[in-house]
């Protein structure tokens, strides 16, 4: 793309010297490791690194402009701006032709279930027939293809070249998570969202965020930025869970279709009569004075919500209810999301991603719905993290299983003993098991839990890596239980 069209959108006439009308971009970032000759090198203050500092390695490496928001000297035109984030997504959306536009993105955040949520959605419209897309936590991927990703959600030069390439390919949907971080820090930016989701609000990530109400406020971001245009043929929709309570302030942020969801309160889309074994879940739906009896695959009361937000979003997307009902009842789980370690042991075994305090606290109270012997936790707290949350998660596990063994999670640059001291912090001794080594807790639960018990490794679930200092180190809690489950059977 020529120079001279690519930045237009900045409208900015600011440069430190001119460059030629015939200049061609091949490449926009702001990664050093990425630049190749004919690149434009965006300067981003990260929280690390500065890249007004990394100007002149860009250059040398074959940048051929620079945008920039502090005076550097590179032998190279730069064209200063007054936000470098901002022009990064302008110019990414400009770069890749505004892909979001031919695609329906339905956006998920909140605090829990937004993997669960787009990975149903995707189901759904590809059990519909659609060549689908997903970006988040565990990977992006397009149609078949699959991605390592670094965020939940990525930078926005990242993400608006992940969209063009599922336009390109014929994707019709992507569902994507959409974390505070990347709403604060204008990740999506330029993206334009049909369908935006909240699934709760609850503890998580007050080390950025640093209240409850900043945190909650970032998460709105995804609604008041929705449009405020009514067109024909791309209409906005939002889909709130009214079971929370901060969801009555979203919706007077948004000009978007409100479609609410909820068990607890009033809600268009509202599941009641429940009933729950470890077998999956039935409820019936009722909306628009009509009643749906849904029988999923999954367990728990979470995972009803998880539902609920799938099948509005679905609906809103114009999908016939009945049988978004259909595909959403074939769905056996997702990767780490209370997946059921398989095998002929006579107890049961379940990993699950919950690392937040509510999100404990939900599969912890599915695991009682279904309990017939010994509750077993495996669980501990990330370092480098919310260390609010720590004594509280403790007091989750302890009140909510029968044996609970506090173990490390991802350690990062904090010692794994210090962060234990902390879990347990107010807890009295010998109420609890203290096994630092993951690997040992796993075992150690395993090798307790009889005919009947369950143990929940939480934490991690799809992971498949330990991060002790800087170095991660592969290590996943299925694979983990699948060995400490052999190691058990042959020591009998």
């Amino acid at each position: 793309m020529k120079a001279i069209e690519l930045i237009k959108p900045l409208k900015t006439t600011n440069f430190s010297k001119d460059f030629s009308e015939n200049l061609e971009i091949t490449k926009v970032t702001q990664d050093t490791r990425e630049v190749e000759p004919g690149s434009l090198f965006v300067c981003i203050i990260g929280s690390v690194q500065d890249g007004h500092e990394l100007a002149k390695e860009a250059v040398q490496k074959g940048a051929t402009l620079v945008v920039a928001s502090e005076p550097i000297e590179v032998a190279v035109p730069v064209i200063y701006v007054n936000d470098t984030m901002k022009a990064m997504a302008i110019l990414a959306a400009t770069f890749y032709h505004h892909p979001s536009q031919d695609l329906r993105v339905i956006g998920v955040t909140g605090t829990n279930g937004k993997t669960t949520v787009t990975h149903l959605l995707d189901y759904i419209f590809h059990d519909h027939k659609e060549k689908t897309g997903v970006i988040g936590t565990m990977y992006r991927r397009i149609g078949s293809k699959v991605y390592e990703t670094k965020n939940t959600t990525p930078d926005s030069i990242t993400l608006q070249k992940t969209l063009r390439e599922m336009q390109d390919s014929g994707v019709a949907t992507c569902s994507m998570e959409v974390s505070s971080h990347s709403l604060v820090q204008g990740r999506v930016w330029g993206t334009d969202f049909d369908i935006a989701i909240f699934t709760n609000l609850s503890q998580d990530h007050l080390e950025y965020h640093h209240t409850m109400e900043k945190y909650a406020e970032a998460k709105s971001l995804l609604f008041s930025q929705l449009g405020n245009g009514y067109q024909q043929g791309k209409p906005k929709f939002a889909i709130l869970n009214f079971d929370d309570p901060v969801c009555r302030s979203f919706e007077e942020k948004t000009a978007a279709r409100v479609f609410s969801y909820g068990i607890d309160q009033p809600a268009d889309f509202k599941a009641t009569d429940l009933s729950i074994t470890n077998r999956g879940t039935r409820f019936n739906l009722n909306f628009e004075n009509r009643v749906y009896e849904v029988q999923l695959q999954l367990v728990g009361k979470f995972n009803v919500s998880n539902a609920l937000a799938a099948i509005a979003g679905a609906y809103a997307a114009g999908l016939d209810l009945t049988s978004v009902i259909q595909s959403i009842e074939k769905i056996s789980g997702v990767r780490g999301r209370f997946e059921i370690v398989k095998g002929d042991h006579d107890f049961a075994v379940i990993v699950d991603y919950a690392h937040t305090p509510d999100g404990l606290l939900n599969v912890l109270n599915a695991v009682n719905e279904i309990k017939t012997g010994t509750v077993f936790c495996v669980v501990g707290c990330g370092g480098d993290r919310d260390r609010t949350k720590r004594p509280i998660m403790a007091e989750i596990a302890q009140q909510n299983s029968d044996t609970v063994i506090f173990t490390s999670d991802n350690p990062r640059t904090e010692d794994p003993i210090a962060i234990l001291h902390e879990v347990v912090d107010g807890l009295e001794e010998g109420t609890y098991q203290l096994i630092p080594d993951r690997r040992e807790a796993i075992q150690a639960a395993i090798e307790q839990a009889n005919t009947n018990d369950i143990v929940l490794i939480a934490g991690k679930g799809h992971e498949d890596y330990q991060i002790i200092g800087t170095e991660k180190i592969h290590f996943d809690d299925v694979e983990e239980a699948k060995r400490a489950i052999d190691l058990k059977k042959n020591n009998k």
